[in-house]
Order: C-alpha cells, then structure tokens, then sequence
C-alpha cells in the first residue's frame, strides 16, 4: 500500500491512547506530534495525555481529523469505525495486531482508506526514508 497520505493528511485522533509511557500508544502519539502532526487524544478513562486533553470519542473532538489511529482490540474495534465514520475521518488506521475486517469492509463501503495491522509510526518512517533517497 502507498503511504503517502501521510504527506497530505495532518490531523490524527489516536484511540486507547494511554499515560503509559511504555504503551505503543504513547510511543506513537509522542512520534506523531515531534513529527508535526495535529494529535488528539481518545480515551475515555484518561482526562488528559502528553498535556493534551482526552476525548471520550472521536466525534467529541473539537475539529474533524483525517485519520484515526486505533489502538483498541480488535473486537472493539467496530464502534471506533463508526464514530470515525460519523465525524468525516478520512482514514481508518489500525495498529500492529488489530484486525477486523468486517469493520474494513464498511469503512472501505463509506469511502474511507483503510490501513490494517499496520504502525503508523514505522510506516510514516519508511516513507520519510523512500523521500530521502
């Protein structure tokens, strides 16, 4: 799959995103905003992560994002599929390990782009890398 949306497309809602500095999930939200990524935090057990507040969901961000990042399992998925879906995402990203292809198949149905088991921060990585040669 081509990556090089993540050029274009700035706004990231990352979901079961954790306070956890040894989580992924705050890994990857730590990488994306050093890497000038607009970032929003969804989780609706944390009031705040990285000094940004915590959204219980995606369509409570107070602006529409590109791509949401998800780092939920993969049966939990689907409802983060359909609050993307309600707020206009552009892009369903699920992590390394996530997979749910019911829940592809009906982003994919709704027009969105869909990456699955896949790191957005090793992807995003790779494609500086392809920029750079």
């Amino acid at each position: 799959m081509n990556f090089n949306f993540l050029n274009e497309y700035r706004s990231i809602a990352v979901v079961g995103v954790s306070n956890k500095l040894d989580r992924p999930s705050n890994e990857v939200a730590r990488y994306l905003i050093n890497n000038g990524f607009t970032v929003f935090m969804v989780n609706p057990l944390e009031k705040n992560v990285l000094g940004k507040p915590s959204y219980p969901r995606v369509q409570d961000l107070p602006q529409a994002v590109d791509i949401v990042d998800i780092f939920r399992r993969s049966e939990n998925v689907l409802e983060v599929v359909d609050d993307a879906i309600a707020s206009n995402a552009k892009v369903i990203w699920m992590q390394l390990g996530v997979v749910n292809e019911f829940a592809e198949k009906k982003a994919l149905d709704m027009g969105l782009k869909v990456v699955m088991d896949k790191c957005i921060k090793i992807e995003h990585q790779n494609l500086i890398n392809q920029n750079n040669k």
